[in-house]
């Protein structure tokens, strides 16, 4: 059965359709089915994934109200090796029709259990606010990726996150949690960076990922591709750092 991860972040601009886009890459590459479900109306890991969001007949607005199912709206990436249920600006929408919806918070989880035995990993890109949508997704997981920039300010979105699962998993979904904290466009020579990605480590021990994703410029020219930055450079520092991500990720979770 899969193991289902939000890759979550209440701060914009920290990397998480990045992180969402090259984890899903690097697990295909190490032989695993993978399902990205895109829950931003950006719908940038649809575009990141080489899928065409302008061209979407359905995506995960159809699904949330339940006018398709996943199997209906997936699609799969030939260049990216995984599947996608894209997103596009219709899903702006979704946030006020789902007020009124019975179960509206629980209408993604339903529909990813009707394919679950098809995945290893589904992971869902959230947008960055605790929206209606990224409920879905955080109702939907069995866990939380969260992708941190080591700086000052990244530590007081942290805190806002972790009372968000905490409140999640209190009230809605007893199996949440935090699966661990990823460091992402790191660069070592800035003391700052190394002094938070400490006190990260003293804070939350094991939580953080050994794997660190450096600051690389192939992995932000790769979306203008249309490729995660996996598939566009496989030999530069970030792809490497993302495929050892995979690994660390699938050793973590027990994923043969």
């Amino acid at each position: 059965m899969a193991k289902i991860f939000c890759i979550a972040n209440q701060k914009g601009g920290v990397g998480k359709t990045t992180t969402t886009v090259n984890l899903a890459a690097g697990l295909a590459k190490v032989g695993q089915r993978v399902l990205v479900i895109d829950l931003d109306p950006q719908g940038n890991a649809t575009m990141g994934s080489g899928i065409d969001k302008r061209q979407l007949e359905l995506s995960v607005y159809d699904v949330l109200l339940e006018n398709a199912s996943i199997a209906e709206a997936r699609q799969h990436s030939d260049k990216a090796g995984y599947d996608v249920v894209g997103a596009n600006r219709e899903l702006a929408g979704a946030e006020v029709e789902l007020v009124e919806l019975e179960r509206r918070d629980q209408r993604l989880k339903g529909a990813i259990t009707a394919v679950a035995a098809d995945y290893d990993f589904v992971l869902i890109d959230c947008p960055p606010s605790l929206s209606m949508l990224t409920l879905n997704g955080l109702c939907s997981a069995h866990g939380v990726v969260v992708p941190m920039q080591c700086e000052y300010f990244a530590l007081e979105g942290l805190s806002d996150l972790v009372n968000t699962i905490k409140q999640v998993h209190a009230n809605l979904n007893p199996d949440l949690q935090i699966i661990g904290l990823l460091r992402v466009m790191f660069d070592p020579r800035i003391t700052l960076q190394q002094q938070v990605s400490e006190q990260l480590k003293s804070h939350f021990g094991d939580k953080v990922f050994d794997s660190v994703i450096p600051r690389n410029v192939r992995l932000a020219e790769a979306p203008s591709y249309g490729l995660p930055g996996v598939v566009f450079d496989p030999a530069s520092k970030g792809a490497q750092a993302f495929v050892d991500f995979a690994k660390e990720m699938v050793l973590r979770v027990g994923k043969k």
